[in-house]
């Protein structure tokens, strides 16, 4: 094959990836490099290896983009086994204390998940990738040191149960970006009086981007560049709108500021031929670019 044979990096865009069971966000990274044909790969939103589902990853310029879509709602579908805490606070953590669960009716359950349903002050699970004095709490909590993380404000707006069977709950969860379902199933455990820990988890949604458009690792090896979604389309899906005119588009190649746009959050801002010109937000009463991909 000669040099001009050789195809060069994917286009420009976003891939949804249906993340399998075992595998970390950085293994999809790794992959995707691969297939997408470039280094230049990220992911917004990391899952833990136990989990599957909705996972995000930006190809070329638009891995700049997706500190934004990072930010939006998600939705997930989990299992809770009660009666048993485990240090990890899910299944792949060692078991630490162990109840009866039996006796907890749907009363109790129902009570205690209103408590945990809108904004809540919630405290991550301890073997999480936040960092404590520059080094990742889970590493804390494998090297044995005792780790308690500050509490966080987060949204819950959806907290159901689907089924009960047994000592196994499975529940639907809508919530804000940097909640922990491992946490919500421990703290309900918790609040019950007989422990709880997550048995699985599966993210349906990122935003506007859910299982529909998602595609396992097996359809990316047959037709990768057909799956990423243009950075174009993304940002108009992600994001409201604010159309340029030439000038506008010019000068905000060029860093400067415009007019306000009167919407709160992130902006799409797209030049006349329909290309996204930069994401902007309002700020001291002008719009400013946060991301810029079209500079000058």
């Amino acid at each position: 094959m000669s040099a001009d044979d050789v195809p060069g990096p994917a286009p420009a865009g976003l891939v949804v990836v249906d993340k399998p069971g075992g595998w970390t966000s950085h293994d999809v990274v790794g992959r995707t490099r691969r297939l997408a044909r470039t280094r230049k790969v990220g992911h917004a939103g990391t899952l833990d290896p136990m989990a599957t589902g909705v996972l995000l990853l930006g190809i070329g310029k638009a891995t700049r983009v997706l500190g934004h879509l990072a930010l939006t709602d998600k939705t997930y579908e989990a299992t809770i086994r009660l009666g048993i805490s485990t240090i990890t606070d899910d299944a792949d953590g060692e078991v630490v204390e162990t109840h009866p669960a039996d006796a907890v009716t749907v009363a109790d359950l129902q009570a205690q998940i209103a408590l945990l349903t809108g904004q809540i002050e919630q405290v991550p699970s301890s073997v999480s990738a936040i960092k404590v004095d520059g080094v990742r709490s889970y590493a804390r909590v494998r090297s044995g040191e005792d780790v308690e993380l500050t509490a966080r404000t987060v949204t819950v707006s959806r907290f159901e149960i689907l089924d009960r069977r047994g000592d196994d709950l499975d529940v639907i969860i809508d919530c804000s970006s940097g909640t922990y379902v491992r946490a919500l199933a421990r703290d309900l455990g918790r609040a019950l009086g007989v422990g709880g820990h997550l048995t699985a988890l599966r993210r349906t949604r990122v935003g506007v981007f859910g299982l529909d458009v998602a595609r396992s690792l097996e359809q990316l090896e047959e037709g990768f560049d057909e799956a990423v979604i243009p950075l174009d389309q993304v940002v108009a899906s992600a994001f409201s709108r604010r159309e340029l005119t030439e000038q506008e588009a010019v000068d905000l190649s060029h860093g400067k500021k415009l007019s306000p746009t009167g919407r709160g959050g992130t902006v799409g801002a797209f030049a006349p031929d329909g290309g996204c010109v930069a994401l902007i937000a309002d700020r001291h009463e002008v719009a400013r670019a946060s991301v810029v991909f079209r500079p000058a």
